[in-house]
C-alpha cells in the first residue's frame, strides 16, 4: 500500500492512500478519538488516489492516526484470537 504525506503541520495532516478500505477504518476509529475535530476522505477521481484529512485539537494529527492504527491492532488481534477459539 502507497502513503504518500501531502501537508502536515500541527493541526491537521492530509495523506495520500491507495485503499479506501483502509481510509474508511481509519476514519471509522479517527471518529472515536475525542481529540479529533475533523476527519475525511475525498477521490477527485476513481483512477486517482484518495486523500484522508485529519484535524485535532490537543494531539498532532500524526499521533491520533498512530493511537488509531493501535486500535485497530488490537481489536484484530482479539477478533483473531476468538475466531480460533471457536
Amino acid at each position: 500500500m502507497e502513503v504518500e504525506v501531502i501537508s502536515d503541520d500541527k493541526e491537521s495532516i492530509e495523506v495520500s492512500l491507495d485503499s479506501l478500505t483502509v481510509a474508511e477504518v481509519l476514519r471509522e476509529y479517527l471518529n472515536m478519538d475525542d481529540s479529533v475535530s475533523f476527519v475525511a476522505w475525498r477521490r477527485d477521481h476513481p483512477i486517482k488516489p484518495l486523500v484522508l484529512r485529519v484535524e485535532t485539537k490537543g494531539k498532532t494529527p500524526r499521533k491520533a492516526i498512530q493511537d488509531a492504527i493501535d486500535r485497530i491492532e488490537k481489536e484484530s488481534e482479539k477478533l483473531v484470537a476468538e475466531v480460533k477459539k471457536s
